[in-house]
């Protein structure tokens, strides 16, 4: 049985993962009496298991094209399609919202924005809380798994910044260790099954650790998957709305880290210990920006408040206004989007307004390669400090040499024109939404705004960045369209889009 589903394209997989998905909020629905929920989310799940199964019984044995545009085709159909299924039962639980909300819901969740068209939080019942963030759950899992098994081989999602041409001593000899190539399914299905106990571990770490900080079970469970998805998901409003409070934040803030670097949860064969973090590039340059911004955003609010209230500033204040900085940043950083309970406190300690502009530039540089965080990735801004200091160098030694081997040159060279070449298509993408949001009737600050939240996967961007807070539920029905064009643009990235369309692609 077990061979015979490893056989099946994975299409068929992926939509009885769906079924399987919907389970969860059936069962949450059962428990809190909500019986009409548990029944739209029960039925729905049984009959997309019956037509996965159809749909495996009509493909099995089929032969499959081994393509590498199929691949990239399969991913961005992935975050096209599947909404459709999962807004279906969202969809008619709901029952007074239109159905291109609950696709636009469901492509927000599974792309993990995070953007939700339902500002009061009340207004949707807890198992339809649950359904988004189990969504968000299974797209932080889908880009994980589809990070490693699709865009690394094409040298794209960050790893073409590090990504170096074979040596040809070695094509010269001849070498040849590999023997047979795994097609697209079976890679994912290999990486999924590493991946997968380590994501559904952490989860369930967060989880417990969140109802120890006392939080509710379905509240702590909403609040553990939008973490681990990076999705900012949440049934209360955010985690200001929970009873977890600072302790939350804390453990929260501990599970984010997963989103910085990949080596945090995979070694990759290297034997790589715990203490080789502090000698990772997107780790160090993470280290550095949370930091250096909420040591400034502190120092401006102590100002600020040393101006308004003299000597009779508090210490707790004053520590809760820098906590709040350090928790925000991290969250940006990684585009989860959570704000902490010291955000605001630290805003009305000082009197003052914190510029949206730094957490928009927080969440354009995004977290590390191959995890759920969106935005331009630490590695790329890392490899474009690296060549701008040997810039540096050579302007006043011109004949120096760089040295720290091959791979640090690797980086500084292709590396930093890989990211640079990055940096201007996502200037480009950044400019067209922006102008499409323009003519949906859209001002400029509420486009740019909307632009970065949804090129960035960091969907609560549009409630702090502005000091009116925008809401996705008031966008008329083009500024929707446009927004979830951008939404999968930003999860799959503009030079992965660029890819497929290449006719060098075609051609291989």
């Amino acid at each position: 049985m077990l061979a015979w589903v490893a056989r099946l394209p994975l299409i068929v997989t992926l939509i009885g993962v769906g079924g399987l998905a919907m389970l969860i909020p059936a069962i949450h629905a059962a428990a809190t009496g909500e019986a009409r929920i548990a029944e739209i989310f029960f039925y729905e799940g049984a009959l997309t298991l019956v037509v996965a199964l159809f749909i495996g019984i009509a493909m099995a044995g089929r032969p499959r094209r081994e393509h590498p545009r199929r691949h990239l085709a399969g991913l961005l159909a992935l975050f096209v399609a599947l909404p459709f299924l999962f807004a279906l039962p969202f969809y008619e639980a709901v029952g007074n919202t239109s159905f291109l909300n609950a696709y636009v819901e469901m492509v927000s969740a599974l792309t993990t924005t995070g953007a939700t068209l339902f500002d009061d939080p009340a207004r949707l019942a807890p198992p339809l809380h649950t359904w988004r963030a189990t969504v968000g759950w299974l797209g932080g899992l889908f880009i994980w798994v589809g990070a490693i098994s699709v865009l690394a081989p094409m040298a794209l999602g960050g790893f073409e910044v590090r990504r170096r041409a074979p040596s040809q001593e070695v094509v010269a000899l001849g070498y040849a260790q590999i023997t047979e190539r795994a097609d697209l399914s079976q890679r994912v299905r290999a990486h999924a099954a590493q991946l997968l106990p380590i994501y559904s571990a952490l989860t369930l770490l967060l989880w417990g650790g969140l109802l120890i900080a006392g939080d509710s079970p379905s509240v702590a469970l909403a609040h553990a998957m939008s973490t681990l998805s990076t999705s900012g998901i949440s049934p209360v409003g955010g985690l200001g709305g929970g009873a977890a409070g600072w302790g939350g934040e804390v453990v929260v803030a501990v599970f984010l880290v997963f989103a910085l670097s990949r080596i945090t949860f995979a070694r990759e064969g290297q034997g790589m210990e715990f203490a080789s973090l502090r000698h990772d590039p997107e780790i160090r340059i993470a280290l550095a920006l949370i930091t250096l911004v909420p040591g400034f955003l502190f120092l401006r609010h102590f100002l600020g408040a040393y101006e308004v209230g003299g000597s009779e500033m508090s210490v707790w204040q004053g520590l809760g206004a820098l906590w709040g900085s350090v928790f925000t940043v991290l969250s940006f950083l990684t585009t989860a989007g959570w704000h902490s309970e010291a955000w605001t406190a630290s805003q009305d300690w000082s009197g003052l307004q914190t510029p949206g502009l730094i957490l928009l530039g927080l969440a354009l540089i995004g977290g590390g390669v191959a995890t759920t965080a969106g935005g331009a990735k630490l590695l790329r801004v890392y490899a474009l400090y690296k060549h701008g200091v040997r810039e540096l160098e050579r302007l006043v030694h011109p004949h120096s040499v760089g040295g720290s081997g091959g791979d640090a040159r690797h980086l500084r060279r292709r590396g930093a024109y890989m990211a640079w070449l990055f940096f201007m298509l996502m200037a480009l993408s950044v400019a067209l939404v922006m102008g499409a949001f323009s003519f949906t009737g859209e001002s400029f600050e509420q486009a740019l705004v909307l632009t970065v939240a949804a090129l960035t996967t960091t969907g609560p961007l549009a409630a702090l960045a502005e000091v009116e807070p925008i809401s996705y539920g008031a966008l008329s029905v083009g500024a929707k369209y446009v927004l979830t064009a951008a939404m999968i643009l930003g999860r799959l990235e503009t030079l992965a889009i660029v890819a497929l369309f290449s006719p060098d692609l075609w051609r291989r």
